[in-house]
């Protein structure tokens, strides 16, 4: 099985990635964090005869990195009550693959994934970050992705989430084949 964990956090080390190395740490899977790319805001050219026009950015490698993994892993902070921009950027231009001719593959090649999310907020999460999951859930079911789980960790400073010894626990079970 192969993992690649997209890291949505603008922070290094954040609550949200120390999370995340405990149920799959720095050595094992592929480790992107986007805060490291350029991703341009999607324009909005679904229904435009010509389709979209190309973006000289690192979406499609990230798409490319993606497509090599069977198992992702979605991190992200939660930021007033949904994921982070740079999550949102990456999934938003989802939209714009699904009509680039060099993937025309892409929805049947997503439904094969397993995915998992990984979140952390402050303002009771538990509660509060359940429609991030669910949105998570929604676009899980759009490409027909089998959502295998998540954890909600509950921090605020820097350094809040080794407090949270029931996520860690929880993290550490998440990915079952994962050698944790």
């Amino acid at each position: 099985m192969s993992i690649i964990v997209f890291h949505g956090s603008t922070r290094k080390n954040s609550n949200t990635e120390l999370l995340t190395y405990e149920a799959v740490p720095k050595n094992q899977g592929t480790h992107v964090y986007l805060r490291d790319y350029t991703i341009h805001p999607i324009i909005d050219q679904r229904h435009d005869i010509s389709g979209f026009t190309p973006v000289n950015d690192h979406h499609t490698k990230l798409i490319d990195q993606l497509l090599e993994h069977d198992t992702v892993v979605f991190a992200t902070p939660i930021y007033w009550y949904s994921m982070s921009v740079l999550m949102k950027l990456f999934i938003d231009r989802w939209s714009q693959i699904l009509r680039d001719s060099d993937y025309s593959d892409f929805k049947e090649k997503l439904s094969q994934k397993n995915v998992y999310v990984i979140i952390v907020g402050g303002d009771n999460p538990f509660i509060k970050g359940l429609p991030l999951i669910q949105q998570f859930q929604y676009i899980c079911d759009f490409y027909k992705m089998h959502f295998a789980g998540y954890i909600i960790g509950k921090a605020s400073k820097p350094g809040d989430i080794l407090n949270d010894t029931r996520a860690f626990k929880a993290a550490s079970t998440l990915i079952p084949f994962a050698d944790n």
